[in-house]
């Protein structure tokens, strides 16, 4: 009986062995893997600039029409949204009036510009009121529909028309964010 036990255990012995011999074999795979086959990824590739550019031909909050071009030679920061929006684009406005404030003297080389997604509400008369309540240097813009979704389309901003408002309309959905560009038009 003690030879049968002792043939199971040398038979247990043998397996772990094995076991532990396989495990470290494993081990080894993985490390020689990991270390000299694998190599490391290459860095990313990045070719040409942003699809974003401004481009746009709108009418002012003094009621004149106005392009690109009326801008260069100033830093374009550009946010689009509506006068009846309420909290994420006055409360942008109100950051960004305070980020002009703080320009000083430099705010002369900054065009900032508003432009409406709503022109059905949105005009002139009223961009007027409203952006002067944020900054008397800020620049509001508006357009016939066709005009506001060129502008929109050329800053790549999606936008559109929801079902809720409070009976006088709809008010729009969208993507809300500031652009930048340089003194040239170049977009950062």
């Amino acid at each position: 009986m003690t030879s049968t036990k002792t043939r199971q255990l040398e038979r247990i012995r043998i397996s772990l062995w094995i076991l532990v011999a396989a495990a470290v074999l494993a081990l080894s795979g993985v490390y020689f893997v990991r270390t000299i086959w694998v190599r490391e990824p290459s860095p990313p590739i990045t070719v040409g600039e942003a699809a974003i550019r401004s481009d746009f031909s709108l009418i002012d909050h003094n009621g004149n029409r106005v392009t690109e071009a009326d801008f260069l030679g100033r830093w374009q920061l550009v946010f689009f949204g509506f006068t009846y929006c309420p909290d994420v684009c006055p409360t942008t406005l109100a950051y960004l009036g305070n980020v002009l404030d703080r320009l000083g003297g430099e705010v002369e080389h900054v065009a900032p510009i508003f432009i409406t997604v709503d022109p059905s509400r949105d005009t002139p008369q009223v961009m007027a009121e409203y952006v002067q309540a944020f900054h008397p240097k800020l620049v509001g813009l508006t357009g016939s529909e066709a005009e506001v979704a060129a502008a929109a389309q050329s800053f790549r901003v999606y936008y559109e028309k929801n079902g809720r408002g409070d009976g006088s309309g709809r008010i729009p959905d969208g993507t809300l964010r500031a652009h930048l560009s340089d003194d040239s038009g170049r977009p950062l």
